[in-house]
């Protein structure tokens, strides 16, 4: 074993994390599960949703049976749904063909991508395999001082190369949740603690007083803006909502009718669902950002003299709430809930 490995191997079995609820189990659905909800996710916030998950879908027969709506609802607020969608299909087929045994059997269903495959193989099987997640990359661009984005091509075939290069013959599983656990506790984004890192001495990063340049960050790519109403249509008590269809940054989802800034709402209502509508109150505008787009968001409720669409599109605020949510959406019912409305 290099020293590199042998000193993150050390270091996690004394500082690293042992206490979070996927570990200690060699059942690939659980292992699955909470490295997908991992993925470009924080575990703090993970922490909220997988017992929950957990205990409404406890095997992957019981994710498979599900409806989309149910597991969208369960990953409300949670983000990037696309996860979900992915996770739910390939769950439908691991139910009928079997837990995967390779790299590349793990690699083929939706949504498991190679360092996703390498880290449910290791923790589930003991098998010997790198990964390379955001925290992993993080940790060796900073040791190896990596030029380059990491997420560019090159750049990570580089990555690869060391990360496969490093891996011990024993005590892989170890290994890799000290990488990770070091990209999570110590050498994190901002404000890394250096001082505490059992590599520290071997950091070209640090040796040369340039840890923030570490990795190198992604090249700047333009956002792109849009702004739109949402129209909070009220009667009785209920509110009229649509699920989106599926595809798209909230497929799947309930949220608001959209319309453009142009145009009356009263007449947008009239012509889409014959309703007869009066503006009652405009939200001052808020902004909902994603990695490449920003959401400029006018809210905009309005009083209906009946309802219109279907029984199954009318909610009271609070039964609102269980359904699958958009983050803006979630808040603007949140919102009215609190109300009284």
């Amino acid at each position: 074993m290099s020293e590199f490995a042998s000193l993150i191997t050390d270091w996690q079995l004394h500082h690293g994390r042992h206490q979070l609820p996927w570990q200690g189990t060699r059942d690939p659905y659980r292992i699955w599960v909470s490295e997908i909800m991992l993925q470009q996710t924080q575990v703090i916030t993970v922490l909220n949703y997988y017992p929950r998950f957990m205990k409404r879908f406890p095997t992957v027969q019981a994710l498979a049976s599900a409806e989309e709506a149910d597991v969208l609802a369960l990953w409300s607020g949670l983000g990037y749904y696309s996860r979900a969608r992915h996770l739910h299909r390939a769950a439908r087929q691991v139910a009928g063909a079997g837990f995967p045994l390779t790299l590349a059997g793990w690699q083929a269903l939706p949504g498991v991508g190679r360092s996703t495959a390498a880290a449910i193989l290791v923790f589930a099987y003991g098998d010997r395999h790198p990964i390379l997640d955001g925290n992993v990359k993080r940790v060796l661009a900073r040791v190896f001082a990596c030029e380059g984005f990491p997420g560019a091509p090159d750049v990570e075939r580089e990555l690869w190369a060391l990360a496969e290069g490093l891996l011990p013959e024993n005590r892989v599983e170890s290994y890799i949740q000290g990488l990770m656990d070091m990209g999570a506790t110590v050498c994190t984004r901002h404000r890394p603690r250096c001082p505490v890192c059992p590599v520290q001495f071997q950091c070209r990063a640090f040796a040369m007083d340039a840890v923030g340049r570490y990795p190198v960050a992604r090249p700047a790519r333009p956002v792109k803006e849009r702004t739109f109403r949402m129209l909070l249509l009220r009667h009785a008590g209920r509110l009229f909502m649509e699920r989106r269809k599926s595809g798209g940054i909230w497929g799947g989802l309930w949220s608001f009718p959209e319309m453009e800034m142009e145009g009356s709402p009263e007449h947008f209502v009239r012509e889409q669902w014959g309703l007869e509508g009066v503006v009652s109150k405009r939200h001052p505008p808020v902004q909902h950002v994603l990695t490449h787009r920003r959401f400029v968001i006018h809210a905009v409720e309005m009083d209906v003299g009946m309802e219109g669409g279907g029984s199954s599109q009318w909610h009271r605020p609070g039964d609102a709430l269980k359904l699958a949510l958009p983050v803006p959406v979630r808040r603007l019912v949140e919102h009215l809930s609190d109300r009284g409305d």
